[in-house]
């Protein structure tokens, strides 16, 4: 590993935290994982993550600041559906900021939802104003707006749009269901290999600050999506109803003018190949 190598901190090692950090790790970054399942801690020092048991509920200790002691601190804990512990979410979000500062992290990426938009029948991008519409949008806009005002470190958000890979079959979603309405709105997704490289080529390039989308640049209809995605899985067909009533098109234009950043997956060519 080079002398100039960064050390990152990945705060949640789920979904997207887990094969993200593996990836630095195999990149030649020092790399640090939490999670709050003790089993896990094995999991990710056999992944050459080290593994901290972290917890941030109110009423739990003081936390490891060993930590926060990064240079990127990455930080991927979404709000949960329940609405008691939604409420907690603010306070949770508070505590990482709290922490990073007293590590002394430089760079703070924050993972979002592109659900901060609401469907208002455009096409939106990094510059919109967010106006969210759901509960846990409502939230996720809360944390950005603390993070981002924060001077203890330099916030860079990313919007992922909505998620799918291995253990996400988009095949799943709808399978088997009828009368869904919207069939005509277009998707708005994106794969775990592209929030991977999106992440990588950013901290590559040390492209920080303000706000990122991270969605695939193609936009099928709801209808042809997880039609081919249930096909593909082998599973019930949806049945949607072929209206077009709320919709929005989320475009990442940074990710094209700043990163020059390649999709690995066109959305197009999945459908037509039922290749999901």
């Amino acid at each position: 590993m080079s002398s100039n190598r960064k050390t990152i901190s990945v705060l949640g090692c789920g979904w997207f935290g887990f094969p993200f950090a593996e990836s630095m790790v195999e990149k030649g970054y020092t790399v640090k994982g939490s999670t709050t399942t003790p089993e896990k801690k094995i999991a990710l020092q056999d992944a050459g993550i080290a593994p901290y048991l972290l917890n941030l509920n109110e009423e739990a200790p003081d936390i490891d600041l060993d930590f926060f002691k990064s240079d990127i601190l990455i930080c991927c804990i979404p709000p949960k559906k329940d609405p008691i512990i939604q409420q907690q979410y603010a306070a949770k979000i508070k505590k990482v900021a709290d922490s990073a500062a007293k590590g002394r992290v430089r760079e703070f990426i924050f993972i979002s939802s592109t659900s901060v938009f609401q469907d208002n029948n455009k096409q939106l991008d990094e510059n919109d104003m967010p106006a969210p519409e759901t509960a846990s949008g409502k939230i996720i806009l809360e944390a950005e707006q603390n993070l981002t005002s924060s001077t203890d470190f330099r916030t860079t958000i990313v919007r992922f749009a909505g998620l799918f890979g291995p253990g996400r079959d988009p095949g799943r979603f709808f399978a088997g269901k009828t009368n869904i309405p919207n069939g005509l709105s277009p998707v708005n997704m994106i794969c775990l290999d592209d929030c991977i490289g999106i992440l990588t080529s950013m901290i590559s390039q040390a492209k920080y600050g303000g706000v990122y989308h991270a969605c695939s640049q193609e936009h099928p209809d709801r209808t042809s999506f997880y039609t081919a995605a249930a096909k593909r899985s082998g599973l019930p067909l949806p049945q949607f109803i072929p209206q077009k009533n709320s919709w929005k098109i989320i475009d990442s234009v940074r990710l094209k003018t700043e990163l020059n950043y390649k999709f690995r997956l066109n959305l197009h060519d999945l459908v037509n190949q039922q290749d999901i």
